[in-house]
C-alpha cells in the first residue's frame, strides 16, 4: 500500500485492518462450508499448543514472505506486534525468509519493516 493514497492521520496497517475486517465480513456471508472450515481450520492452528502463539505468528510471517503475500504479511506482522514480538525477533524471523525465498523476497522486506515501524509509532 503506498503511502500516497493513505490520508494524512492512517497507517498503512489500519487502514489494511479496516478492509480486511469489511471483505472477511463480505466473505462470510457468501462463504459456504469449505471456506468456512478453512477459515475456522486457520483459527484453530495458531492457538497456543506445544508451540506457542508468538512463535506461530512468525512461522506464518516467514511462509508470507517466500509466499510473497502482502496481505498476509501485514496480518502476521499486526499479530506479531500483538504478540509481544520484538523487533530482534522479527528480523530474525524474516532473515529465515529472505533465505528460503532468495532476493525476490527483499521487496517484501522493505514493505515489512514500513509496517512494522508504523505498529511501533502507534
Amino acid at each position: 500500500m503506498s503511502r500516497e493514497s493513505l490520508k494524512d492521520n492512517e497507517s498503512p496497517i489500519d487502514v489494511f485492518s479496516q478492509k480486511r475486517e469489511r471483505l472477511n465480513q463480505q466473505l462470510l456471508k457468501n462463504a459456504g462450508i469449505v471456506t468456512k472450515r478453512f477459515m475456522s481450520l486457520d483459527h484453530q492452528a495458531y492457538r497456543p499448543g506445544a508451540i506457542n502463539q508468538k512463535t506461530k505468528e512468525l512461522m506464518g510471517l516467514v511462509a508470507s514472505l517466500v509466499l510473497r503475500c502482502d496481505d498476509c504479511i501485514a496480518y502476521h506482522l499486526l499479530q506479531c506486534y500483538q504478540c509481544g514480538v520484538t523487533t530482534e525477533e522479527l528480523e530474525e524471523s524474516m532473515s529465515i525468509g529472505l533465505i528460503v525465498g532468495g532476493s525476490i523476497v527483499i521487496p517484501y522486506l522493505r514493505r515489512a519493516f514500513d509496517i512494522w515501524t508504523h505498529l511501533q509509532t502507534r
